[in-house]
């Protein structure tokens, strides 16, 4: 009799436990992944002391410690490991189901796409183009700085996101990305200024010489300095700061002064490149993706017409600068 009433305890006491919350599991494994809970944090979009509540609570329901903190962060302990594998089974399935119902909620809807400036001036704003023409798939375009389209896709506020990369960039929570087309950010002149019948210039004249640019907060810019810090160089004064690669063009052109922007912002406006005596500042377009889940079969039609559109923009690139 002892026996039966211990098991009904027991029995009893499992039943009045709550399960976990999806949001409580999502933390262990963030933090445990990442071995931050500020890291973590900044993944989840949510405040660090909110994710050390939803440990504490989830630590009482288990009625064992799963994390081990340190100064050095934080790793699960041996009961934290056994629920991590299996709330991460829990969570690919939550995350799959959210993905089918956020489709059946847009079905017949656009495909939202967020495209940096550069590349929308490119390749992107030409896809869309060949699509509308086809009456394809349809898509809405969102243009912003590369960070905006990774907070974007990130945030789920778009699908998809075309951006360029960083040089030695801390990977960015939240996102995935995908190698798409090489770029470089370049120095050119218009037509009329004294360099244009130049083959180059030297490094002294390059930071000697005030130009248009872009504002700080834009990759182009940002790839720029880190070549150049990378020296213990700096860029001279601007001579203008643009919001736009467009802004830029435009200013230069006004001016007739440089310019340092994406070479595919300059590409068909007759513009002289001039390549820089021993530096250059390579970079690349890539697809953007939330860091988990797999795309819809409309993202991943997107993605194939993506990566021929930018096969052709840089065939032609390279032909126009062999001829």
């Amino acid at each position: 009799m002892a026996g039966d009433s211990g098991t009904s305890a027991g029995g009893r006491a499992a039943r009045g436990r709550r399960p976990p919350d999806i949001e409580e599991l999502r933390t262990l494994c963030a933090a445990a992944e990442l071995g931050s809970l500020g890291r973590a944090a900044i993944r989840l979009h949510a405040s660090q002391p909110a994710l050390s509540k939803r440990l504490a609570n989830l630590e009482a329901l288990a009625g064992a410690k799963l994390l081990e903190r340190s100064t050095h962060g934080v790793k699960l302990t041996p009961a934290g490991r056994r629920l991590y594998d299996e709330a991460r089974k829990l969570l690919e399935q939550a995350d799959r189901i959210n993905e089918i119902l956020a489709g059946i909620a847009r079905s017949g809807g656009p495909v939202r796409l967020a495209a940096s400036h550069s590349a929308s001036d490119a390749f992107v704003a030409g896809l869309l183009g060949h699509l509308n023409e086809r009456r394809a798939l349809p898509v809405e375009l969102m243009s912003a700085n590369s960070t905006v389209v990774r907070d974007l896709v990130a945030d789920g506020r778009a699908d998809l996101g075309v951006a360029a990369s960083r040089p030695h960039h801390t990977p960015y929570p939240g996102v995935r990305e995908l190698s798409l087309s090489d770029d470089e950010v370049i120095c050119a002149v218009p037509p009329g200024h004294r360099w244009a019948g130049r083959d180059g210039i030297t490094l002294e004249e390059f930071l000697g010489t005030p130009m248009v640019m872009r504002d700080p907060s834009s990759n182009s810019r940002w790839t720029v300095e880190a070549v150049l810090r990378e020296r213990g160089l700096e860029l001279p004064s601007p001579l203008v700061e643009a919001g736009t690669p467009a802004a830029a063009r435009q200013e230069s052109q006004a001016r007739t002064a440089p310019v340092l922007v994406s070479r595919s912002v300059l590409a068909g406006h007759g513009f002289h490149e001039l390549p820089i005596e021993g530096i250059a500042f390579r970079r690349e377009y890539v697809l953007v993706l939330p860091a988990y889940g797999e795309p819809s079969d409309e993202v991943k039609e997107l993605i194939d017409q993506l990566r021929h559109e930018a096969r052709v923009w840089l065939r032609g690139h390279r032909l126009r600068a062999g001829s």
